[in-house]
């Protein structure tokens, strides 16, 4: 799936057209490594996002293509 795909499907951000801004800003990165929104994530992988100060580190737990928003937490785990 791709990643900003991911990002919105899991709510970690609420929009996809942000989730692709925070992409090609360079604040979203994937196992350690910058991620252009086009990436692909696999379960396992580490997602970090950078919002000014704060930086939230998930790990993907789980994918599908849509989530009722009370599921939505279950695709990833806060690390």
């Amino acid at each position: 799936m791709r990643l900003d795909k991911f990002l919105k499907v899991s709510r970690l951000i609420k929009r996809r057209t942000v989730a692709n801004e925070a992409c090609d800003a360079g604040r979203v990165s994937v196992n350690g490594k910058t991620a252009k929104a086009s990436a692909d994530v696999k379960i396992g992988d580490i997602i970090e996002i950078r919002f000014g100060e704060k930086t939230v580190k998930a790990e993907v737990a789980d994918i599908a293509d849509t989530t009722k928003k009370d599921e939505a937490a279950g695709m990833y785990r806060l690390i």
